[in-house]
């Protein structure tokens, strides 16, 4: 599986793309702020064409370019119903489902936003990817995220998950389980 991420915009939020291999269809999970540049160089270094638009929750750092590239690459933005009123563009409802090939579970975390949601997937290589969005991140959680739905996300995934989140660097659902400080308690 190729996994592509880069920082964008003022908040540094973390835009994703996903696929199969390199020459292919993928995914572009959160299509904030600034992202045009950046995006168009890493479709284009891995040839690559968007299939799909996902957001993990309706915040303007993470779907703000999404109308322009809905718009240029003919593919509709999936955003959970609960945040559609946060995009003032248009959107389809976030269902689980295969996207670009990629089988995408769909885990709804509202706390972050009423919308915010986990995308969860497993690689054909074996790993397991989990990118929360605001929710999780590397030694933090988001603001207003529900403490409970987060510590059932750390006990429902394995240790080796990879955790890619929407701001700042990767981490695992193990490394979180042992030290994110603000989910004391959560051990398998």
């Amino acid at each position: 599986m190729l996994v592509v991420g880069f920082g964008s915009g003022p908040l540094q939020a973390n835009c994703y793309l996903l696929a199969e291999a390199a020459g292919g269809p993928c995914v572009v999970v959160d299509p904030g702020q600034e992202v045009a540049g950046p995006l168009a160089a890493a479709l284009a270094g891995h040839r690559l064409v968007p299939a799909a638009l996902v957001a993990t929750h309706g915040h303007a750092d993470h779907v703000s370019s999404a109308a322009e590239l809905s718009a240029e690459h003919g593919v509709p933005l999936h955003l959970h119903a609960a945040d559609a009123g946060l995009y003032d563009g248009d959107s389809v409802p976030l269902e689980p489902g295969t996207f670009a090939g990629l089988d995408i579970d769909v885990r709804h975390v509202p706390g972050h936003t009423p919308g915010s949601v986990v995308l969860g997937l497993r690689t054909a290589e074996g790993g397991g990817l989990a990118l929360t969005g605001d929710t999780l991140f590397a030694g933090s959680v988001g603001r207003g995220a529900d403490a409970d739905v987060v510590r059932d996300l750390l006990t429902s995934l394995p240790d080796d998950t990879v955790v890619l989140p929407g701001h700042g660097p990767a981490t695992t659902i193990g490394r979180e389980r042992a030290g994110n400080p603000f989910l004391a308690g959560t051990g398998a």
